[in-house]
């Protein structure tokens, strides 16, 4: 009997070292690709957004790179210009519907486009990003846009990188469609057994920053995204200074979002900043 005992003991103790091996395995190579698992570029160089109504123009980052950003000109010469920084797949050319209906309220566009993304050099960090983003405010003020006019708009990925720029340059008014608290949440909630708090080098923490915003803010969010869950914008919104506002959309997910709608609503704040 007692040798029954030790044996199954010992399968238990090898069953255990197995998976313990197994587990810092995983984590492991989570820790190795965490970047990929951040980042997804379409490294295609963007085509000529002339037909679209816009222009290509060279926008240089601090630490030297030169990169590609699509402008289109708002209708009224005075009017509120956005500058957008897009989510993390794909590039530009695969938001041009978008891009049209912000343009049919008027609004002017600088849409950036992140080093690594649409045949630009660079490879994307968080760091990086957030000197695209510097440098896009940069050619925005050179051409004399007045930052009573400039809009920042952040889509997914892309809110975390205004909402560091607002921190930086206030804008007019400061829209995040799909925001996170931190993108160390969205990795907890979909990895609730992996320590990504200690694993993931990237932050992205809008939430630590969002105090320090007094620009008006308008939140966008589907209420079926299950990419960055609708509680990690509430949870921003709450925490966000006034004047502040949210449109949450029951039948939307991450991607899905009626865009003559979501224009209209941040041309509805526009009106109301």
């Amino acid at each position: 009997m007692v040798n029954q005992w030790l044996t199954m003991f010992q399968r238990m103790l090898s069953t255990l070292f197995a998976a313990a091996v197994a587990y810092l395995f995983i984590l492991g190579l989570l820790y190795v690709m965490q970047f990929r698992l951040t980042y997804f570029p379409d490294p295609t160089p963007l085509p000529d957004p002339k037909p679209l109504g816009g222009e290509a123009v060279a926008l240089t980052t601090a630490d030297g790179l030169t990169l590609t950003a699509w402008w289109f000109p708002p209708k009224d010469a005075n009017g509120p210009v956005l500058l957008y920084c897009h989510g993390n797949a794909s590039h530009l050319a695969n938001r041009a519907d978008k891009f049209a209906a912000f343009t049919a309220h008027g609004f002017g566009m600088l849409a950036v486009s992140y080093r690594g993304y649409g045949g630009n050099p660079g490879t994307p960090r968080e760091e990086g990003l957030y000197a695209d983003a510097r440098a896009a405010r940069q050619w925005l003020d050179q051409k004399g846009i007045a930052k009573e006019r400039i809009v920042y708009y952040g889509e997914s990925l892309g809110s975390g990188v205004v909402t560091q720029l607002a921190t930086e340059s206030p804008p007019a008014l400061l829209v995040l469609e799909a925001p996170y608290t931190s993108i160390v949440d969205v990795g907890k909630l979909r990895f609730p057994y992996i320590p990504v708090a200690q694993l993931m080098r990237e932050r992205f923490d809008s939430f630590s920053k969002i105090t320090r915003i007094h620009a008006p803010l308008l939140i966008l969010h589907g209420e079926k995204d299950v990419t960055v869950p609708v509680k990690l914008g509430r949870r921003l919104l709450e925490a966000a200074n006034e004047p502040k506002r949210g449109v949450f959309f029951p039948e939307v997910g991450h991607t899905d979002f009626d865009l003559r709608t979501l224009a209209d609503e941040v041309f509805k704040g526009w009106e109301e900043k």
